[in-house]
């Protein structure tokens, strides 16, 4: 491992060139987090996964992590792709990568981050790997998420559409530009109700409901089709967390035509949010848990792009 930094709208950023050991130069993934914090050195088996498919892969902190100055919670999706394109630029710089494609691997919200970095910068990002990425907005995303939540646990009917009713109307008045305060007040009122704790968990203080209100209009339907590189979008069919149907249709429906047909979206049985199809198990390595196929056809994809790059430039 190499530290190295991102600098970025708020210093630089602390981050780790991951270098397999093989012959390069080798195609370069900086991996995007998803929500929550992250820093450049708790990715756990993330990047030797991706160095056994034969990439060099760089992690860096969200701002706020690791040191890291900024804080994640002060961001938007567009201020967190461009900090994704100043990574994707630090690892093309490195010589393990000389010559080679550079893309991204999103995990959950990364996969918002990547396509996003994608489609504003189509000449930096070289292709993207979305790990159970939402193709809906945020908005789609939590109701679904909540929603799933609330039937596991059993809640009745009517605490139901109470509580969808209430997400119904905070998404309403987040978008529409009214103060966070005023709208967590009204939230705070319901604290008595069965369904709040599982209706507002992530989002019931002002500064992650300020975060969830900058997110929450982005729907990326209207940047698939202004991708202009191979994308594969990865899902797990027993994701509670992503309305998986309605993103692969997404996926399917956005990304637009190119030459070669390189595009590719897969569903693994039995996967969740992870892709692993197992709880955690201490005699069991965790990476012996993901969906079988998994890794070979990021590998396999990894290689596509290889090739694609190669006759692109040559």
């Amino acid at each position: 491992m190499i530290w190295t930094s991102v600098p970025t709208a708020v210093g630089d950023l602390r981050a780790l060139i991951h270098v397999p050991d093989r012959p390069g130069p080798l195609p370069g993934v900086v991996l995007v987090d998803g929500s929550g914090d992250g820093a450049a050195d708790d990715w756990g088996e993330w990047p030797d996964r991706l160095m056994g498919q034969g990439a060099v892969v760089l992690t860096h902190d969200k701002p706020g992590c690791g040191g890291s100055p900024g804080h994640w919670t002060d961001q938007s999706l567009t201020d967190r792709a461009s900090e994704t394109l100043a990574a994707v630029e630090v690892l093309r710089a490195d010589p393990s990568v000389s010559g080679q494609p550079v893309g991204l691997f999103g995990g959950s919200q990364g996969g918002w981050v990547s396509l996003l970095a994608a489609a504003l910068r189509p000449e930096a990002v070289d292709f993207v790997i979305s790990l159970s990425g939402p193709g809906v907005s945020p908005a789609v995303q939590e109701r679904a998420r909540i929603e799933a939540d609330l039937r596991a646990e059993g809640t009745a009917p009517a605490a139901l559409a109470e509580a969808l009713a209430w997400l119904d109307e905070r998404t309403r008045r987040l978008i529409a530009g009214e103060p966070v305060e005023v709208v967590l007040a009204d939230q705070e009122r319901l604290a008595d109700r069965s369904w709040y704790p599982t209706s507002t968990r992530y989002f019931d203080d002002p500064v992650t409901l300020a975060f969830l209100a900058r997110i929450l209009p982005f729907d990326p339907a209207t940047i698939l089709p202004d991708l202009r590189c191979p994308v594969l979008a990865l899902f797990g069919a027993a994701d509670t967390v992503v309305p998986v149907r309605q993103s692969v249709v997404a996926f399917a429906a956005g990304l637009p035509d190119l030459p070669g047909d390189p595009h590719g979206i897969a569903v693994f049985p039995g996967a969740d949010h992870g892709l692993f199809t197992a709880d955690p198990d201490p005699d069991t390595p965790r990476t012996d848990q993901l969906a079988a196929g998994f890794l070979p056809m990021v590998g396999g994809f990894l290689a596509r792009a290889v090739e694609r790059h190669r006759q692109l430039v040559s």
